[in-house]
C-alpha cells in the first residue's frame, strides 16, 4: 500500500513522497496555530442606557487587561483623565459617547475585542451597526434606575440576533433599588429570565462586596484610589467567622436570607438557554470603584463563545471550518487622524488569518484590493499590525471605496455576507454652507461624514447636490455635524428644519419616478446611490400613496 502512494504522490506532485508529506504536515500545523488563535477570540459589545457607567466599565476592563496604567472616567473630575474610548473633543467637551470605538487586549489566555457603543438615544444608529459585529452584547444597568428606554431599544436588536446577553448591574455603591426588584423589572421589561451568578452584600455607603454562589465565597474589596488602581481583593469563604465582624451581624444574616430566597426562586443557570439570548447571566458591582469588575470578566470569558458562524449569499459561514479570510464592513471613520485627513474602514473578521498587505476581493466592488495600512485602535491611538483572525476588529485605509456592509474574501466563491440594515432617520433638515466658496470642503465633508453613517443624505429627485437634505435618527446628530464639518473640514454650515417624520425606501425594481401620484405632503428624494425614496408628513399620506399607486412597494428599512 505504502508503494502504491509513493507512486501517487511522485506521480501527480511531481515531488518525492517524504517532500510532500513534510509540505502537507506544515500546512496541518499553520491550520491548528490559527484555528488555536481563533478559538482565543472574544468580541462583544458594551450596550447601556446614557450615563448608566457603560464606558466606565470599559476602562475598568483594559486596566485588568494591563492595556492601560491608569483608568480615566468619563466625567472626569476625580481623576482628571478622560475616557480612553472617547476621543472626538466633543466627546470629552460634552461628557458622552457619540461614536463607537473599538478596544483589543489580552486577559487571562484569551484576546478580547471590545465595541464600546454610543448611549445616548441619538446616536443609537452607530450602536444598531456595531451590534452587527459582536458575537455577544454585556448590558450595562443602572442600579438606581433599573432598565431605561434606551436600554429597551438596544436590547431588541440583540434580541433579533440572538446573541447572549450579560447584565452587569452597576453603581452598587450608591443607594439601589432593591435587588429582587431590579431581577424582576428586567424580566417584565426585556422578556428574559436572569440568573444572578454572584449577589450584592449592601448598596450605597453599606455596599462590601459580592458573594459568589458557585464557589460560596465573598470577594471584599478595598484601595482602589477613586477606581484608577485595581485595588486589592480579600476573598473569604462564607462560613469564615471574620465575617460577622466584617460585615456585620445584620448584614451577614440580610445576605443568607437571600441566598436561601434566591436559591428557590431563581432561573437555574443553564449555557445552552445564555448562548440562544434566552437567559442572561447576571452581575454586581462598581466600576467607579472597580468592585465586581474582574469577577465579571472572569465568569463572562469561561461562558462566551469563540467567534460564530455568520449568514451570507452562500449559507452559513463557520470560522472554524471555512480556511478562507473574510470580512465585512461595519463601521467607516473619517478624519480620526486630523494631520492626514485620513478615512478608516472598520471590518470584522469572520474566517481565516489576515496578513499585513494581503490581496482580497471586494465583493461589492468586483475588483481585488491590497488592504493597506492595517491598524488595530485604541480608540483614537493606533498600532500598525501584521496579522489578525477571525473574531478580530482591524481598521483599514480607505481610499474612498468601501461602504457599510461590504465583504471581503479570498474565498473562490465570492459570497457576500448579508447587509447591514439602515435605520430610517426621524429628523429631517435642508443644508447649506454659509460660504459658498467653500463649496468643494462642503461636499467632500458632508459625504465623507455620510459614509460613516451617522447621518444619511438625501437630494431632491432630479436636482444634483445643490439642495441636501439630511436625515438623522437623533437631533443631537445635527450638533455634530455642525461641529465636525466647522472643526474638521472648515466649512460653517446653516440647518433649516424641514416638516418630514416618515421615510420609505422604494422596493420596485422599474419605477416611474414623474409618474408617482402622490400627496402634497409627499417629497420625491434619492440617495447616495440614486435610489428612490419618499418623505412624508404624516402617516396617513403613506396610506394614501399606496392607494393611487397600484403595486408599489415601501419598506421602513433599507440596506447598506
Amino acid at each position: 500500500m505504502i508503494h502504491y502512494l509513493l507512486v501517487y504522490y511522485v506521480t501527480v506532485y511531481g515531488m518525492p513522497a517524504d517532500s510532500y508529506l513534510l509540505r502537507e504536515n506544515d500546512r496541518r500545523l499553520e491550520m491548528s496555530e490559527i484555528t488555536n488563535e481563533i478559538k482565543k477570540r472574544r468580541t462583544f459589545a458594551i450596550i447601556s442606557h446614557p450615563d448608566a457607567g457603560k464606558t466606565t466599565l470599559t476602562e475598568k476592563f483594559l486596566l485588568y487587561g494591563g492595556a492601560i496604567n491608569q483608568a480615566g472616567s468619563v466625567k472626569g473630575k476625580a481623576t482628571a483623565k478622560h475616557a480612553v474610548s472617547d476621543w472626538m473633543e466633543i466627546e470629552k467637551e460634552r461628557g458622552i459617547s457619540v461614536t463607537s470605538s473599538v478596544l483589543q487586549f489580552n486577559y487571562g489566555g484569551y484576546c478580547i475585542n471590545i465595541l464600546d457603543t454610543p448611549g445616548h438615544q441619538d446616536f443609537s444608529e452607530d450602536t444598531y451597526r456595531t451590534l452587527m459585529a459582536a458575537d455577544s452584547a454585556v448590558m450595562v444597568i443602572d442600579a438606581s434606575k433599573g432598565v431605561e428606554a434606551q436600554t429597551r431599544k438596544l436590547f431588541k436588536v440583540c434580541v433579533m440576533r440572538h446573541i447572549p446577553i450579560f447584565t452587569f448591574i452597576n453603581k452598587m455603591d450608591r443607594d439601589a433599588m432593591d435587588t429582587f426588584e431590579l431581577l424582576d423589572d428586567i424580566e417584565k421589561e426585556l422578556g428574559i429570565a436572569t440568573c444572578p451568578v454572584n449577589w450584592p452584600i449592601g448598596s450605597g455607603k453599606a455596599f462590601k462586596g459580592v458573594y459568589d454562589r458557585q464557589k460560596n465565597e465573598v470577594e471584599l474589596f478595598s484601595d482602589t484610589q477613586k477606581g484608577t488602581r485595581m485595588g486589592e481583593v480579600e476573598i473569604l469563604g462564607a462560613d469564615d467567622p471574620s465575617l460577622d465582624e466584617i460585615l456585620g451581624e445584620e448584614a451577614k444574616s440580610t445576605l443568607a436570607d437571600e441566598i436561601e430566597l434566591l436559591d428557590g426562586a431563581a432561573a437555574e443557570f443553564d449555557m445552552e438557554l445564555v448562548s440562544k439570548g434566552e437567559l442572561s447571566p447576571v452581575f454586581f458591582g462598581s466600576a467607579l470603584t472597580n468592585f465586581g469588575v474582574e469577577t465579571f470578566l472572569k465568569h463572562f470569558l469561561a461562558m462566551t463563545s469563540s467567534p460564530l458562524p455568520r449568514k451570507s449569499d452562500h449559507g452559513l459561514i463557520d470560522p472554524l471550518e471555512e480556511k478562507d479570510f473574510s470580512a465585512f464592513v461595519f463601521k467607516i471613520q473619517a478624519n480620526m487622524n486630523k494631520a492626514h485627513r485620513d478615512r478608516i474602514a472598520f471590518m470584522r473578521i469572520c474566517s481565516g488569518e489576515f496578513d499585513a498587505g494581503m490581496s482580497v476581493c471586494h465583493v461589492q466592488g468586483g475588483k481585488d484590493i491590497r488592504l493597506s495600512q492595517p491598524q488595530q485602535m485604541m480608540a483614537s491611538e493606533r498600532k500598525m499590525i501584521e496579522k489578525a483572525y477571525a473574531g478580530d476588529i482591524i481598521g483599514v485605509f480607505d481610499p474612498g471605496i468601501f461602504s457599510i456592509g461590504d465583504t471581503l474574501t479570498t474565498s473562490k466563491e465570492k459570497f457576500a455576507y448579508e447587509g447591514i440594515p439602515t435605520f430610517a432617520p426621524e429628523h429631517f433638515a435642508r443644508v447649506r454652507q454659509v460660504d459658498t466658496m467653500k463649496r468643494k470642503q462642503f461636499v467632500k465633508g458632508i459625504n465623507q461624514i455620510a459614509q460613516e453613517g451617522a447621518i444619511q443624505i438625501f437630494q431632491e429627485y432630479n436636482t444634483g447636490m445643490e439642495e441636501i437634505i439630511v436625515g438623522v435618527v437623533g437631533v443631537l446628530q445635527f450638533d455634530v455635524l455642525k461641529y465636525r464639518l466647522q472643526n474638521e473640514y472648515n466649512v460653517e454650515i446653516r440647518l433649516e428644519n424641514l416638516p418630514y417624520e416618515y421615510i420609505r425606501w422604494i422596493e420596485n425594481d422599474e419605477i416611474d419616478m414623474a409618474k408617482l401620484s402622490g400627496t402634497s405632503d409627499m417629497k420625491k428624494i434619492k440617495d447616495l446611490k440614486d435610489r428612490p425614496l419618499l418623505l412624508f408628513v404624516h402617516e396617513w399620506s403613506i396610506r394614501m400613496t399606496l392607494e393611487r399607486n397600484e403595486g408599489l412597494q415601501l419598506s421602513e428599512f433599507g440596506r447598506s
